[in-house]
């Protein structure tokens, strides 16, 4: 039995809105094993998108609980918290979220340099060959195409051999077949790393490919 890399117990989010307590995510439980793939499906206002957040500790619950690589993120301040996700997270998201100032080699390089490690810069410049961006690894993220840049994002994600990876509509600023390229290259990168991949997409084929599919609507899991 796969070990459980992931889990939520009961995971509740209400804010307040002009006509009262409004709840975006309501008793969400679920298990994703180390290695696995899991789409996260539904409309837009879903909650698909508060519920990664929830999942990856960027926002904390109203009520319940999220286990993530065994630390309970609701136990953790917001430096431990960025702790966990530093050692064992990656993010993809819509908006490729790349610091203007830094060229690719610097973007992809930065998750590692964080964590002080060694050798960032040569893990950074195999990682862009990875995703055939060797060659534009002196760029700046102006310089490039919106597919050049999200497989940038890519390989920052990827780079420190996250336990987890978070993918937020990874395709939405991409036309389709440059959206496709990045799904090829992001399911790969999955397998060749043993990554669990967590999905949100609107995309019912590309949520298919996942093994493992969960419905919101209404911040509700069908």
């Amino acid at each position: 039995m796969r070990e459980c890399v992931l889990k939520a117990e009961h995971l509740t989010k209400t804010v307040d809105s002009p006509a009262g307590p409004l709840t975006i995510v309501h008793e969400v439980s679920l298990e994703v094993a180390a290695g696995e793939t899991l789409a996260v499906i539904g409309p837009s206002g879903a909650g698909k998108s508060t519920l990664l957040a929830l999942l990856a500790g960027l926002d904390l619950p109203s009520s319940g609980r999220v286990l993530l690589a065994g630390e309970d993120l609701g136990a953790l301040d917001e430096d431990g918290r960025a702790r966990v996700r530093a050692r064992h997270v990656g993010f993809v998201f819509q908006a490729f979220h790349l610091i203007p100032a830094l060229t690719a080699l610097e973007n992809v390089a930065l998750p590692l340099e964080l964590l002080r490690q060694r050798g960032a810069r040569t893990a950074a410049l195999a990682a862009l060959e990875h995703v055939g961006l060797a060659a534009r690894a002196a760029h700046y993220p102006r310089q490039l195409s919106g597919g050049e840049q999200q497989r940038v994002a890519l390989a920052r994600a990827f780079v420190a051999r996250p336990r987890v990876l978070f993918a937020d509509e990874p395709t939405g600023n991409l036309d389709s077949l440059t959206g496709a390229n990045i799904i090829e290259r992001l399911f790969k990168l999955n397998t060749e790393a043993n990554t669990t991949l967590v999905l949100v997409t609107h995309d019912a084929e590309l949520a298919a490919r996942c093994a493992s599919t969960v419905r919101m609507d209404a911040g509700r899991m069908l």
